[in-house]
């Protein structure tokens, strides 16, 4: 069987296979995106920089004494847990301290003049040389406007007298190169027709645009799945390469960082701890904050990875999915009528055992979100079924569908936008066990506290309003919420995604021992490899809406069947050496749209193995052994020489 070569082999020459997609792409092997950076006077100073925040028993310090200078082409990682005021930082170097936050002590001097002295118009002015791309992209653009359109707006402003068609033909050419589908087509839709990676992507091509001298990234990458935030990185690298643009990369993800940046600085507690070249940090962290940060990034192929639960045995399955399908009409720009279909999930066909922990990885826009959905009846497949427990979902009414509803609970993606800001948190918790008929007000309150307990939240949140939490503290509170009821199943839909490091290694801490305690089956939707690495039995990697492998973690991470899993595993942030090349692995080029599927496979656009037959016929899932399953002609060729 052809394969992509992991780390250590040699190199198969594979013929150029790679579409050019703008002015940032880029074919072929894939240097080190670490350069030599431009000796000459700092872009950016930063000189002793606090900031507090203002409470009722005084001023706090969130960020003291914080120092670096950042030169033309120069990459700055900063990395540090939630609350170490990674984000205060960030905001602050591009003039954006608002009340309660204000400016303590120091300077951000950019060009010879401190920023942080300027307002109104001339801050206005400066931005144009400036940029700053957050962590927040569903919140982030008038959802009135078409995407396209407010970029162009922001083109025409930097670059006043700019050619209509020339500025949207330079905003489609960003937009395909960061991978968005049909660039053309997305150009005129409305942020609400975008996933939250698509925003993503759409927001740095906003920063982009301008051709910045000084960017500043906040956890940009951190809801991108693997492939995506690979190519934003490379992005960004070009552009301090093609334009001398500086730039400042905030991130919880030390893995993330290292693939980038020229420097790290580690921040904690609001002052920076140690700064050092990546590899040089990592081969020998000096403060113990640092080595705590490495200590808690997943293992993947090495023999400190984490011990992967096996698969339980059961005679019948909790969840079986057959042949379900789901597709969306769209109106066909220009027409009144005429409608285009958008095959989300394609004949998607799998079991979960109970006490299993099962994944579903994939890219954005694979399907993932839109699978969720049918698992948790929120919608209903156009063909095949859902089988929970031996029931068909779609038949369920009365009190089976109200037991179905306490059985089966969601944690979702976003810890914010999901919890009402003004319901005090005991409420909130409360809600699920009076809609289903729990009357009894000691009873709740006794069953409220104790699965506070279970989650870690203090008792003292219960009269509390979610707006000072954090992220994981909501993320516990969602976790609660989902507990309260007993439930057997928990689908988590990108439940981590949106915490740190820290955070995410505590939650699944939390979830491991939700599990030995209740018995717990685990659904984990999630685009974080490293993660699914962890804690699942066996995975499931979609496609453009179809399963195209399921194996068992150590087969899928040791040994894949499908060219698209390898893609995915050679672009996974890690510190280990990468097991599978990117130069031999990684995608190039854009994924079809799922509303003109090509014949065929639909990977073969991008798989450097396709062949005639790949696209003229579309390939099922074919047993390779052990009950691993791959969607790849190459996996049954594989399988007949074997017999022969």
């Amino acid at each position: 069987m052809v394969d992509c070569h992991h780390a250590g082999g040699v190199p198969v020459p594979y013929p150029d296979q790679h579409q050019s997609h703008g002015r940032f792409a880029r074919a072929g092997p894939q240097p080190d995106l670490r350069r030599r950076v431009v000796n000459s006077s700092p872009v950016l100073s930063v000189k002793n920089l606090g900031v507090e925040v203002g409470t009722g028993a005084g001023a706090r310090p969130v960020l003291s004494d914080v120092s670096f200078d950042l030169a033309p082409r120069e990459i700055v990682g900063i990395i540090g847990a939630s609350g170490s005021g990674k984000t205060v930082l960030a905001r602050a170097l591009v003039n954006w301290i608002d009340p309660p936050l204000h400016i303590s002590s120091g300077s951000v001097e950019y060009k010879s003049q401190n920023i942080l002295d300027l307002a109104g118009g001339r801050m206005r002015l400066l931005r144009r040389e400036i940029a700053y791309v957050g962590a927040n992209p569903m919140g982030a653009l008038d959802p009135t406007l078409p995407v396209g359109r407010q970029i162009v707006e922001k083109l025409s402003a930097v670059v006043p007298g700019i050619d209509p068609s020339e500025a949207r033909k330079q905003v489609i050419d960003l937009l395909g190169a960061v991978r968005i589908p049909s660039p053309r087509l997305r150009f005129d839709e409305y942020p609400s027709q975008f996933s939250g990676g698509m925003m993503q992507r759409a927001l740095i091509v906003d920063a982009l645009v301008s051709n910045p001298a000084f960017l500043v990234a906040d956890n940009v990458t951190q809801p991108l799945d693997v492939t995506v935030a690979a190519q934003v990185l490379r992005l960004m690298r070009e552009l301090t390469e093609r334009f001398d643009t500086a730039v400042v990369f905030v991130s919880s993800s030390l893995p993330t960082v290292k693939e980038a940046v020229d420097q790290v600085l580690v921040l904690s507690e609001g002052r920076i701890v140690e700064r050092n070249t990546p590899q040089r940090l990592i081969d020998a962290p000096q403060h113990p904050y640092t080595l705590q940060l490495i200590s808690q990034i997943p293992k993947i192929w090495t023999s400190e990875a984490a011990a992967v639960p096996r698969t339980p045995n059961a005679a019948r399955p909790t969840i079986s999915i057959r042949d379900a399908t789901r597709t969306y009409r769209v109106r066909k720009r220009g027409t009144f009528a005429a409608h285009s279909e958008v095959r989300a999930v394609r004949n998607v066909t799998f079991d979960v055992m109970p006490g299993e922990n099962f994944g579903v990885v994939g890219e954005s826009g694979c399907g993932k979100s839109t699978l969720m959905r049918l698992l948790s009846r929120l919608e209903f497949p156009d063909s095949g079924s859902v089988i929970c427990n031996g029931e068909d979902l779609s038949k369920l009414r009365g009190k089976k569908l109200l037991k179905f509803r306490r059985d089966f609970q969601l944690v979702l993606q976003d810890p914010f936008n999901s919890l009402p800001p003004r319901t005090s948190i005991g409420a909130i918790l409360e809600e699920p066990l009076r809609v289903h008929g729990i009357r009894n007000a000691k009873e709740i309150r006794e069953r409220v506290l104790a699965v506070m307990a279970e989650v870690e939240l203090p008792a003292k949140f219960y009269d509390e309003l979610p707006l000072g939490l954090s992220a994981g503290q909501r993320q516990r509170v969602n976790v609660a919420r989902a507990m309260v009821l007993e439930p057997k199943v928990l689908i988590m839909d990108e439940t981590l995604s949106s915490l740190d490091q820290t955070e995410q290694f505590r939650l699944l801490a939390l979830f491991e021992k939700l599990q030995a305690q209740h018995g717990l089956t685990y659904v984990f939707i999630s685009h974080d490899l490293a993660m699914v690495r962890r804690v699942c039995n066996r995975v499931a990697v979609m496609y453009l809406g179809e399963v195209v492998e399921i194996a068992h973690n150590e087969r899928l991470f040791f040994d894949p069947g499908h060219p698209y899993t390898k893609a995915l595993l050679s672009a996974v942030p890690t510190l280990e050496e990468r097991r599978y090349k990117p130069e031999d692995c990684l995608l190039e080029g854009e994924p079809p749209s799922p509303i003109d599927l090509p014949p065929g496979c639909s990977f073969a656009s991008r798989c450097p193995h396709a062949f005639d037959r790949c696209r003229a016929e579309s390939p099922t899932l074919t047993a390779r052994n052990h009950g691993e399953l791959a969607a790849c002609f190459l996996v049954e060729m594989s399988g007949a020489r074997a017999a022969a």
